[in-house]
C-alpha cells in the first residue's frame, strides 16, 4: 500500500498537546494520530448523545410521566 492509499481519507492537521504526554506516548509507541482520532470519536459520540437527550428531553419525561401515572403498555403480557 503506498503512502497516498494510507492517507485517502485523511486530512493533515495541527495541534497542540501537552510536550509530556507527547513525549510518553512516543516512548511507549503510541501513534499519536490514531490516538486522538479514537478519543475525538469517544467525544464526538458523547456530545451527540448528550443533544439527543437535551433535544429529546421533552419526550422522555412525557414518556416517564406516561408509564409513571398508567405502567408499561402490554405489561401484562411481559414474562419477566
Amino acid at each position: 500500500m503506498t503512502r497516498h492509499e494510507r492517507m485517502a481519507g485523511r486530512k493533515a492537521t495541527n495541534l497542540s498537546l501537552d510536550v509530556d504526554l507527547v513525549a510518553d506516548a512516543k516512548a511507549l509507541g503510541i501513534n499519536l494520530s490514531r490516538a486522538c482520532e479514537e478519543a475525538l470519536r469517544t467525544e464526538i459520540a458523547a456530545e451527540r448523545g448528550r443533544r439527543w437527550q437535551e433535544d429529546n428531553a421533552a419526550g422522555i419525561a412525557a414518556s416517564n410521566a406516561y408509564v409513571e401515572k398508567y405502567g408499561l403498555p402490554l405489561e401484562k403480557y411481559r414474562m419477566f
